[in-house]
Parts: C-alpha cells; structure tokens; sequence
C-alpha cells in the first residue's frame, strides 16, 4: 500500500479496496521500524482513531476527498493535547492547548495524523541537524542530510512512511529538503495558507505547504489547507481555486526564464547537467527558453539572515520560563530565570539568530542594518516583477549540491549558501515548487519552479506535464 501515491489511496478508498485503518497502521508499522528519525511524536492511538471515524464517515456517504488518507504533520503546527516542540528543548513539555487553522482543516478534511514529523528548531536551519531530537537521515543515504528545516516530513514520504506531509517554508524549508529526498514540494504565495497556530519564526516570510509524492497528490493537498482566516492577520481573502482542475492543460506556448544568476559559480556540475535535461524535456512539449537576470539575487542571503533574525528575536521573545515551555531549576532571581531558560532551553543557531536580530534592532543600528535589508528586499521583489512580464515561470536549481553529509558543515555561513537559489521566492512572497528531475552521485535533484503572485494552479500544472513525461517522482530508495 506505502508504494502508491496520495491520489491512488484516494481512488482505492473511495472503491472501498481497503479502509483508513488498514493503512493507517501499515503506515505506522513502517515508521515504528524505520530509522530515519523523522518522527518526534508518533500519535498511534489518536491516528488510529481518526481512521475508525474516517471509515465510518466514508461508509456513510459523509466523507471529502482526503478523508481516511494518513499524513506527517511538521510538529511547528499547533495540535490541541499534542505535544508540540518546533524541535526545541525550550518546547519539549508543551501540549498545544488549541489547533493551528492548518490543523484544524486537515481534521475537518477527515485526515489522520500518524504522528509529528522531526525538523530544524524554531525551522532555524537548511540541514535538520539542529533539532533538539537529533538529526533526521536521507533515506537515499543514511550518512547524508535531508534537508531542512521540514527534513523530517521530506524523509517521511520519501521513504513511504507517508502519503504526503505538512512542510513550512521561510527561507526554502520545503522546497531545500523536496530537492534533496527526491520529493514534490509546493511553497504557495505567502498569505495563501494562514499562519494561525503555526509557531512562528519570521512572521513575513513563513508560509505552509504540502509535500508529496507527486503535483496532482500536492494540488489535493493544497485544496484543503489553502483559504482565507480572519484569525491571521497577514492570510489573503483571495478566493481558492480547484487546484487539480487545470492539471491537464497543455503547456505548449510556455515561457521559462532561466536567471543567469542560477547558473553561475557554486552550482555542482552534477546538478546543472539534470537541471538542464530537465529544461529541455519542456522544450520538447512546446515551451520556449529566455535566459533573464534576477541582478538583486546576490543579495539574497545577506538580506535574508537580517530580516529573519530580526523577526525570530522578537517571536521568540515571548518565550522566557514564565509562562509556558522550559524553565530552569532554582533560579535565584527573574533575571537568573530568563537568562538560564533561554540560555538551557534554546539551542546554538537559535541563540545565534536571535542575538543577530536584537543586536540588527538596536537604537543606532536599526536604519544600517534592518531598513536597508528591506530596502534592498523591494529591489528582489521589482526583479521578479520585471522578469514575469517576459516569461510565465522562472526555473532553475533548488540546491547549489546534492545532499551533503552528516556533521559535514561547520560553519554557519556555508550552511546558509544552500539556501542561495530559494531565499529570493521568501523575500518577494512569491510560490514556488521543487520537483524531482532526476540523480548525481545516485542522489535525487531538484528542479526548481518559481511563479507570479497566486499562480499555484499554473505551477502545479507545469510540474504535472513534467512528471507525465518522466517518471523521477516515482524513484524510491531501494530499503523502502
């Protein structure tokens, strides 16, 4: 059952070939021997559960297209009487006394949650080797990084430990590990997906979506998780689409920019060779090639990591040993309790954020550091504009390498280049995609696809008509 995709579990339970409890504990089975670390929390009674009132609303006629299907939920979304960590020490004790929107609307679908999938902390990270749980395994090569900060629910479905997962993306959190797993993942325009009971570390820049198997199972996906909620301030009252009702349309006609910034030094050769097969496999259904220039895009990263910062140390403020998560024992005094929780509870590149953030929004250094990054964030955003007035999407690499090995990076900075090629969709709110497009060194690539404001439905198309003439996204490690 692990082999086939969300949209075939679907028609199989719709032709009542099984029921959600049956794959609701093959699922589970399999994560309880798999070694890859993706799960923090597995909710085998509660996902057990959910799938008996899932058959019986399905027996009944009462059921949606997604009741009965299994998930991973990225353990940043709020679930009441769930332990809810963001990977963090500071929030190993908290059980979320409410459900995030994204929650609530995947149980209100009928979904079962299997359990809460491992990640970066506080979604700080390109690699998932700063969780508070330890580090999650690619389940291509166990020596290697999945990606992060969503590498716990990348491995999940890469492995078939699940249909599909909840991933978040601030600087490429879905896309980064989607590449290097092997897996669809979809970045929607920031304000498609509301942030409500997501536990934030960039409020302007964090956005949810789905990852799967493939672009028509991501178009279910996003159906259900996608609208308008008055409880998020930033969440866009735009109406949703039918996000599967253009799958088919031809793609003939088709303008693809390829930002010259993209292919420049750094990019592994391996991954340049795939992405340009990958290109050429469009060029064969109809779709012509512009080359562009996204000039800003070099200061992507310099620009991403003040406005991150600045964001995650005032979020994270609220998180102090008082009120609720970690609190260190016998403290002497209030500031003896704030510095030793923080300190104790939160881990080295959280620390590090935060204290870039407070030292960038300090009187004497805010105009230097924080209005210029968002000054120079507009001039990311006009590129992009500029660009989508020539050609319909914009493509390119997801990740400058294949993953890399465990414990291999050491510094920070080098750690941030992996996110060189994703950070620029963030800074402009605009959706993106990866897609699986083929393997260097016998480890999966990704094709990056970046869209105009609201164009998931063309986005998801495009990936559709690729995976119907290659077969990449169907490519399974060979243990799983």
């Amino acid at each position: 059952m692990h082999t086939k995709t969300l949209t075939q579990l679907v028609d199989g339970l719709a032709k009542k070939e099984f029921s959600s409890t049956e794959i609701t504990q093959h699922f589970i089975n399999r994560i309880k021997s798999s070694k890859l670390n993706a799960f923090i929390t597995v909710t085998e009674d509660l996902a057990l559960e959910q799938a008996r009132v899932a058959d019986d609303r399905i027996a009944n006629n009462d059921n949606g297209v997604l009741t009965g299907v299994p998930y991973a939920h990225k353990d940043i979304f709020c679930t009441k009487g769930v332990k809810t960590s963001a990977g963090s020490k500071m929030l190993d004790n908290f059980i979320a006394p409410y459900d995030s929107t994204v929650s609530h609307k995947l149980n209100t679908a009928g979904t079962v949650m299997l359990g809460k999938s491992n990640m970066d902390e506080f979604a700080m990270g390109s690699s998932n080797e700063n969780s508070y749980y330890g580090s999650v395994k690619n389940p291509w090569n166990l020596n290697k990084i999945p990606g992060g900060s969503s590498g716990g629910s990348a491995a999940s479905v890469a492995a078939r430990l699940s249909p599909f997962a909840t991933g978040t993306d601030t600087g490429g959190s879905i896309r980064q590990p989607s590449s290097l797993c092997g897996i669809t993942g979809l970045k929607p325009t920031y304000g498609r997906v509301s942030r409500y009971g997501m536990i934030a570390y960039a409020s302007s820049l964090d956005q949810a979506g789905p990852m799967t198997q493939t672009a028509e199972d991501a178009a279910l996906v996003l159906n259900v998780m996608a609208g308008f909620d008055s409880k998020d301030s930033t969440s866009s009252d735009k109406n949703v689409e039918d996000y599967t009702a253009k799958l088919e349309d031809s793609i003939k006609g088709l303008k693809i920019g390829l930002p010259k910034e993209f292919f420049s030094e750094g990019l592994d050769d391996g991954v340049a060779e795939n992405i340009m097969h990958a290109i050429k496999e469009f060029e064969s259904m109809g779709a012509s090639v512009k080359e562009i220039s996204l000039p800003n895009s070099s200061y992507a990263i310099p620009t991403y990591y003040i406005v991150a910062p600045c964001e995650c140390s005032s979020n994270l403020s609220r998180m102090d040993g008082v009120r609720y998560g970690y609190r260190c024992e016998d403290p002497k005094d209030l500031e003896d309790l704030y510095l030793r929780s923080r300190s104790e509870g939160f881990g080295k590149e959280v620390q590090r954020r935060i204290m870039i953030g407070a030292y960038a929004l300090s009187a004497g250094y805010y105009d230097a550091y924080y209005l210029k990054a968002q000054k120079v964030r507009h001039l990311i955003s006009d590129d992009f504009k500029r660009a989508f007035k020539d050609v319909d999407v914009v493509m390119g690499p997801v990740s400058p390498t294949t993953a890399f090995d465990l414990g291999s990076v050491k510094d920070p900075v080098s750690m941030y280049l992996a996110d060189i090629y994703t950070l620029s969709a963030n800074l402009a709110g605009l959706p993106g995609m990866s897609i699986p497009a083929g393997f260097s060194n016998n480890l999966p690539v990704g094709l990056q696809l970046i869209g105009n404001y609201w164009s998931e439905s063309i986005l998801l198309n495009i990936a559709h008509k690729f995976q119907q003439q290659t077969d990449w996204h169907n490519k399974a490690p060979k243990e799983y």
